[in-house]
């Protein structure tokens, strides 16, 4: 998974096909043609929205942002390839693999970008494309907005023999994380027509109230390694609880779990990281590795979450051990 460092937000995407850690393409490209019109029924479909994140580097320098692009690719999938989808000024890059991608059309598909009716896209549907390419998209009307909203706080409760027995302190107050989502709106007459998500990631993870609770003996502190008991909330998080539980797990592998997928995703399983273009509550990427868990991976949290426990333990042997290195490393 990659930092939540901020990037500019991008367009729209769910990718049905592979995504994989890449850089991007942020092209400074001034003219947007009109070489092609289709409607929206022609991309539209039932899969879920979501959002891209993706490193950015300057098209004026182009050789070398694609040098440094395909490097990267090279490092994680060689079979994946890009190109850079610029709306309204706004880009983003589409990830797939090669076979995939080899047209415009095919670039928008494997993108999950909708056309409205009146969009201008240029070059034409047909034109093959390479990772030199960039489709550009003229969308009249529309305008870039972005919000934030509230990631609700955890109340994890650590034992200490370093307090009386029944006592309790509070060592870290609790607060909200803020999850920022940015959209491309259109509006008539003052109304909003339309409005479509095309980013969504954790500008601010929250923060755990954090509750000390006495056992006795006030000689000792608390162990470096007490993860402590967290109170789920919300109802994807109930769940997950109650899953790990009920399949020999501890209190502790969901306080780590927890912690994780609070600041990947703030639990959102349609969130994308902005600079990675990683997907779903783990924030895997490409995200279709996660069918490896069940078909409905796009959209069903309770398979996103199986599939986070699976590489939990096949990378680092366990929930908590994927815990210990995000906490040094920033990412798992």
């Amino acid at each position: 998974m990659s930092k939540h460092v901020r990037h500019t937000p991008l367009l729209k995407s769910l990718s049905k096909r592979q995504w994989a850690k890449v850089a991007a393409v942020i092209a400074a490209v001034g003219f947007i043609g009109a070489a092609g019109v289709v409607s929206r029924n022609f991309y539209q479909n039932d899969a879920p929205k979501s959002f891209s994140d993706v490193t950015a580097f300057s098209a004026t320098d182009s050789a070398a942002s694609r040098s440094a692009a395909r490097g990267a690719i090279d490092s994680a999938d060689k079979n994946t390839t890009f190109v850079t989808v610029k709306i309204n000024g706004d880009s983003r890059t589409v990830l797939g693999e090669k076979q995939d991608m080899t047209t415009v059309k095919d670039v928008l598909e494997t993108g999950n970008i909708t056309l409205e009716p009146d969009d201008a896209v240029n070059p034409s549907l047909k034109t093959k494309v390479t990772e030199a390419t960039v489709i550009t998209i003229d969308r009249a009307g529309a305008d870039v907005e972005t919000n934030e909203t509230a990631i609700a706080f955890n109340e994890v409760r650590k034992e200490t023999s370093s307090l009386p027995k029944g006592q309790e302190k509070v060592e870290t107050e609790g607060e909200n994380g803020i999850m920022e989502t940015t959209s491309l709106v259109t509006r008539a007459g003052g109304k909003i027509v339309s409005s479509n998500v095309f980013a969504s990631w954790v500008k601010k993870a929250p923060v755990d109230k954090v509750i000390l609770v006495g056992t006795g003996s006030s000689s000792t502190t608390v162990a470096a390694n007490d993860l402590g008991t967290t109170t789920p909330a919300g109802e994807i998080q109930s769940w997950a609880h109650d899953y790990l539980l009920a399949n020999g797990y501890t209190e502790e592998d969901f306080t780590a779990a927890n912690y994780i997928i609070s600041h990947e995703s703030g639990w959102s399983p349609t969130a994308t990281n902005p600079s990675s273009g990683a997907y779903g509550l783990a924030q895997a990427y490409p995200g279709s590795k996660m069918a490896s868990a069940g078909a409905d991976w796009q959209t069903n949290y309770q398979t996103q979450f199986k599939w986070f426990i699976d590489y939990c333990n096949q990378r680092y042997g366990g929930i908590t051990a994927a815990y210990n290195h995000w906490i040094t490393y920033n990412n798992y």
